[in-house]
């Protein structure tokens, strides 16, 4: 029987088209050097092709890239969830398929969790990052960091970075409290890290936005300020 992978590497896509194939292909080639690894493609529900696109990768690449598809849309965090909970692999990664995060850093997050990390996240807010961005996201990225400290009373610098790491058993503890299930996703497990008293880990990064997103600023932003209450009061009754 064949060893399961150390390393399982999630890409969350949704209507992803022809940006899928690069990522897979680079993330494969990142990955050659750090160990047993594989990819899974958490695919949600796309209407645009990606979904063949993740059915052909799967067969050109058996055994190393795996394709998970919903029916119904339910969120990126669910999506990455659900892969989770799939994977095989005792460190659980994902990136964003846009590759925003440069790939240079994906040994250094490997590293932080072989090195006692229970948690590992990359950051762009931290003095050795390096992030390019728009000046209304750099505004609403800075406002909802700092309401994430002050509210949740969180320790780090970058929430929603789309670049993170887990342990096997941290991150199904987190699963089994966490109730977001798109943009928060990210938050609230990284919050719900910190109230257990897991060892989690920042990492600066170079990142660089990219063209086209999913994110819709105005109605994202305030859909996360009422999770970030909703998570306050949630923790606020235990």
């Amino acid at each position: 029987m064949e060893s399961p992978p150390e390393i399982s590497l999630v890409l969350p896509a949704y209507n992803e088209g022809p940006r899928l194939e690069p990522a897979v292909l680079r993330a494969l080639g990142a990955l050659e050097s750090l160990g047993p690894h594989e990819v899974i493609i958490a695919e949600d529900a796309s209407t645009d092709g990606t979904r063949e696109r993740a059915r052909e990768l799967q067969q050109k690449h058996l055994g190393r890239v795996r394709h998970l598809h919903r029916e119904q849309r339910l969120g990126r965090g669910s999506a990455v969830a659900g892969a989770f909970r799939e994977a095989r692999g005792s460190l659980l990664l994902y990136m964003d398929v846009d590759l925003a995060t440069e790939l240079k850093h994906l040994p250094e997050l490997v590293a932080a969790l072989r090195g006692g990390a229970q948690v590992a996240t990359g950051s762009r807010r931290l003095p050795e990052s390096r992030a390019e961005r728009s000046a209304g996201r750099r505004f609403f990225s800075g406002g909802y960091n700092t309401l994430v400290r002050l509210i949740l009373r969180s320790r780090l610098h970058d929430h929603q970075c789309g670049f993170k790491g887990f342990q096997r058993e941290a991150a199904l503890a987190l699963l089994g409290e966490t109730r977001a299930v798109h943009w928060f996703w990210d938050t609230e497990m990284l919050v719900r890290a910190q109230r257990r008293g897991m060892r989690v880990m920042e990492i600066p990064v170079a990142w660089r936005e990219q063209g086209q997103t999913t994110v819709k600023l105005r109605r994202d932003i305030v859909g996360m300020g009422r999770e970030v209450l909703r998570l306050w009061w949630d923790l606020k009754k235990r």
